[in-house]
């Protein structure tokens, strides 16, 4: 048996140029933090001729062809596991909630089979294939941000050329920034889940139709990413802070159904008890928010009162890794 464990990510900044709708006009850049909520993956080859999943649902199917999850199908097809197959998912946090679950599920996965076919997938390799599955095979309106950072961790940033091919840097933080972080970022979970595909093609067919507003946003995401990644470089913790603000304010104009009257009065709630700036994570219309707060155990109460549940959490610096092979 196999187990493998994968962090979902927050965005930091610059999301939204990790899709090739963008990037393969202007390049993408874009950091993302891996933190230590994690999808967990089992899998194990059966006597059976069987192939058995269990993820929010059970399938149990003679074919690969019968098998409704479309990942797992696309992945077990291009490792040829047609039978005696029995896989099964678990998640700290449940998807469609803007941590990038799709993402790290996929990765999750590749790594699992490459080990039950006795290979080491190092962690470009990982990503790449990852991404390739989600944004080519299956076509789907995907960047490349949620499998990169679930294959490497730790907090990075990512500049994507206009051919697709990604370089990867750690982002330059002393501890004593990373700290701060820790101790000034909070997570809420709305209490309600969102579909991205939706506004992901949106964003995708303005941006390909060359749309002004569109693209003149993004391009000043992409700026604000590179901002952050001077603020932060250089300790300047509350610059950050206010940076996404600045960043939340221009995400909502992009696409009208980024947020609604719930999230806005949470957001200025927040803004009115310590919180510098903030944003929905993902793409929009719900999941979690993540805020910067110069006081968050006053944040987090004002804001469980007003509704919202407050997740603690930590970064995650190891990716997607094997916890067991028996």
């Amino acid at each position: 048996m196999i187990i493998t464990r994968t962090p979902l990510r927050i965005a930091i900044g610059g999301g939204g140029t990790d899709l090739p709708s963008y990037y393969s006009q202007f390049g993408g850049f874009f950091i993302s933090a891996a933190i230590d909520k994690y999808i967990y993956i089992s899998m194990q080859r059966t006597f059976t001729n069987e192939v058995i999943l269990k993820y929010s649902k059970m399938e149990r199917v003679q074919s690969l062809d019968e098998i409704e999850h479309d990942i797992v199908r696309s992945a077990l097809t291009s490792y040829d596991f047609s039978k005696g197959f029995e896989m099964a998912s678990f998640a700290d946090i449940p998807a469609g909630t803007g941590l990038g679950s799709s993402g790290s599920f996929t990765v999750g996965l590749l790594k699992g089979l490459s080990a039950l076919d006795n290979k080491i997938m190092p962690a470009d390799m990982l990503a790449h294939q990852a991404s390739h599955l989600v944004m080519e095979t299956l076509n789907r309106p995907d960047g490349k941000q949620d499998q990169y950072a679930a294959a490497y961790g730790g907090i990075n940033c990512y500049t994507v050329n206009p051919g697709g091919q990604v370089s990867v840097e750690s982002l330059q933080m002393s501890h004593e920034t990373l700290d701060k972080l820790r101790d000034h970022l909070a997570l809420f979970f709305t209490g309600f889940y969102r579909q991205s595909e939706k506004n992901l093609n949106i964003q995708k067919e303005k941006s390909e139709a060359g749309d002004s507003a569109m693209l003149e946003s993004l391009h000043f995401i992409k700026g604000l990413g590179f901002k952050i990644k001077d603020a932060l470089e250089k300790g300047n913790i509350e610059t950050f802070g206010l940076l996404m603000n600045e960043h939340w304010k221009h995400k909502k104009k992009r696409l009208g159904d980024m947020t609604n009257s719930l999230i806005d009065n949470w957001y200025d709630l927040a803004l009115q008890n310590g919180a510098l700036g903030g944003k929905v994570i993902g793409a929009g219309g719900g999941g979690f928010l993540l805020f910067y707060s110069t006081d968050r155990e006053k944040l987090a109460d004002v804001l469980t009162k007003a509704g919202l549940q407050h997740v603690r959490f930590d970064f995650d610096f190891e990716g997607s890794k094997l916890l067991a092979t028996v």
